[in-house]
């Protein structure tokens, strides 16, 4: 089972940092659009829907790394204190009543938004440049099939967690700074004692 999820958390890694380049796009686009626009007084008909989607797509597709990292906002304030049992527990039962429905219904009803929008090549309304949303709209139902993988993994993380009593290590990616240095700082006490 722990191979399993780790592939899984592996896929949603990968995609995580593959869709992490959308922000580096996107910084290049809107600092050439604020130089084109401010400096050189001639602004650009595609930029805004380029950032748009650029913004989406990032934020569609990084939501399985995030579960797979635990970085999505939790109310721990009593979760924290509890038994770990307890935790898997009502994770497991949050993951069955409401976010497999929730991601069901984003597969379903985004494969019939992208299949419409892929019918008649729909394009942005916002923009006097026309673009093209179709490919776009694609990664409504990806994203929402690959949430749905990554809570396979966590619900499989919850079983493990609930038979042997601890949680499973997650694979570990980037660190936020505080936690490297925190890191750092402890393991430099460990050696000096």
């Amino acid at each position: 089972m722990t191979s399993i999820i780790h592939a899984i958390e592996s896929l949603s890694i990968w995609v995580g940092r593959a869709f992490g380049w959308c922000i580096l796009i996107l910084t290049l686009s809107v600092s050439y659009e604020v130089f084109v626009r401010y400096v050189l007084n001639a602004p650009t008909v595609w930029a805004f829907d380029m950032m748009v989607q650029m913004y989406g797509a990032l934020f569609m597709m990084a939501g399985a790394y995030a579960l797979a990292q635990d970085s999505h906002v939790r109310g721990d304030v009593f979760y924290r204190l509890i038994p770990v049992r307890w935790q898997a527990s009502i994770d497991l039962v949050l993951y069955i009543l409401f976010f497999f429905p929730g991601m069901l219904a984003l597969v379903w009803y985004g494969t019939e938004i992208a299949s419409d929008s892929w019918r008649y090549k729909e394009v942005s309304w916002n923009s006097p440049a026309r673009i093209q949303i179709y490919f776009f709209k694609t990664l409504i139902p990806l994203a929402g099939g690959l949430l749905m993988v990554q809570g396979i993994a966590e619900s499989l993380r919850c079983i493990l967690a609930i038979r042997s009593g601890k949680w499973l290590e997650r694979l570990e990616d980037v660190r936020e700074t505080e936690d490297s240095i925190l890191g750092a700082d402890a393991a430099d006490k460990i050696r000096l004692s």
